[in-house]
């Protein structure tokens, strides 16, 4: 079996915010179309405040959601006790050629910190969305060779899908 890519997607506001009050800062239907296309098929990692925030499995998708409480289950998901232990839960399952670090901001960093991740896919909203969460400085890491890069204008925000590797 080849290694899996481990990707990150998210959607962040100038300043990095990622979130306010466990809620994202903006809801854009197309970056959600993105998302989706990107990530179905393929199993999802996120930590249990992100997926409380969801409120639900997301279809097509394997849902590995992180926390540190052993009695937390939800049907439908894998709950690990570890970063590491979701991505093991990973390999080997339907669509495992890649596998999405879905959030929230610990398990970005932990992520990135680790040396783990080989593929961002940030979707940047023009302006400040007074975020409460922030997501960790990616360029310290290494992400500066740019793959794609689309500017769009919809729904009263300016934004761009920018898709980066090392």
């Amino acid at each position: 079996m080849n290694k899996p890519r481990i990707s990150i997607i998210v959607a962040i506001d100038e300043k990095r915010g990622i979130g306010k009050r466990n809620d994202l800062l903006v809801k854009i239907p197309e970056d959600f179309k993105r998302m989706k296309e990107l990530t179905s098929g393929h199993a999802i990692i996120m930590g249990r405040k992100t997926f409380e925030s969801i409120g639900h499995v997301l279809p097509n998708r394997t849902n590995i959601i992180i926390t540190r409480d052993i009695h937390f289950t939800i049907e439908g998901a894998i709950v690990c006790s570890s970063l590491e232990e979701g991505l093991e839960k990973a390999k080997g399952g339907p669509g495992d050629d890649e596998i999405f670090i879905f959030g929230g901001r610990q398990i970005f960093q932990e992520s990135l910190e680790k040396g783990l991740v080989d593929r961002l896919y940030l979707t940047v909203v023009k302006g400040d969305y007074g975020a409460d969460t922030f997501f960790p400085e990616y360029e310290q890491f290494g992400f500066t060779n740019s793959i794609e890069k689309v500017e769009r204008k919809a729904d009263g925000y300016q934004y761009t899908f920018i898709t980066l590797e090392k």
